[in-house]
């Protein structure tokens, strides 16, 4: 299994001097990939911008997007940047689109989030007759499963423990069998992290999450403190089936790029 790392594109006190630093040390560590989230209604970096500026300073990581919320973008304007994206970074996009679960950035956008699922089918369907990316496609409905099947390369889960991913995962393959295609998902995991400071990472998910109610706390106690619980989590994943677990920052400090490496590859 392959190990990801985000970029803090979401998460408070990042400014594009931390962004461009984060992913050169990023490409001379032992990670797979970079990730990016996405919110519009949200104090963040727009995730193709920070993919753009990512893809200046490295060479050998791969790009993600894991997810970005289709329906809230024109869909020849976002083929056209997910391709100029290509073009940069030679190649090491993986383009994960969703529908997004959060109506507070539908009505930034003056879109309507009536319909959202046909609308991303649909911009799913242009982008693989017209563009060679690499898709993926999220959430957890049975519609969600169906359109990965049909469209994408893979599914992207939306984070939680081993046990959620698994079962996510058995979802995403019997969807693919079911609609007849040979082999089987590229199957995408998620979870987060900070090894510093514990407590504001916390605060983060906290108010990230907020619009989930009670259920942001249950999200903010799954923010992997420890190495043990990033080792456990990452054992976890692969026992799971997990092709590649994107682990995302919940705090803006470069240092967490270096100790998350330290523990990735040790």
């Amino acid at each position: 299994m392959r190990v990801a790392i985000g970029l803090p594109n979401t998460t408070p006190g990042t400014d594009g001097p931390l962004l461009v630093e984060w992913a050169r040390r990023a490409d001379g560590g032992p990670f797979s990939s970079l990730a990016v989230l996405d919110r519009l209604a949200y104090d963040s970096t727009e995730p193709l911008m920070a993919l753009a500026a990512a893809a200046a300073v490295t060479s050998r990581i791969g790009l993600a997007t894991t997810v970005v919320i289709g329906p809230l973008r024109n869909t020849a304007l976002l083929a056209k940047q997910a391709a100029a994206l290509q073009a940069i970074a030679g190649r090491r996009i993986t383009l994960g689109l969703s529908v997004g679960a959060r109506h507070d950035d539908y009505r930034a956008a003056g879109i309507d989030h009536r319909g959202r699922g046909a609308r991303l089918s649909a911009q799913l369907a242009q982008l693989r007759s017209d563009h060679d990316f690499e898709l993926l496609g999220g959430g957890a409905s049975g519609a969600a499963f169906a359109r990965m099947a049909r469209y994408t390369d893979g599914y992207v889960h939306g984070g939680g423990p081993p046990r959620a991913f698994a079962s996510a995962a058995a979802k995403a393959r019997a969807a693919w069998s079911d609609l007849g295609r040979p082999g089987r998902p590229l199957l995408w995991g998620q979870g987060y992290f900070a090894l510093g400071d514990a407590a504001r990472g916390a605060a983060y998910l906290r108010d990230y999450y907020a619009f989930t109610g009670g259920f942001a706390e249950k999200i903010a106690a799954g923010n992997l403190t420890t190495p043990r619980e990033v080792k456990d989590f990452v054992r976890g994943y692969e026992a799971a089936g997990c092709d590649e677990l994107v682990l995302l920052p919940t705090v803006a400090d470069i240092d967490e790029v270096d100790r998350l490496a330290e523990v990735v590859g040790s």
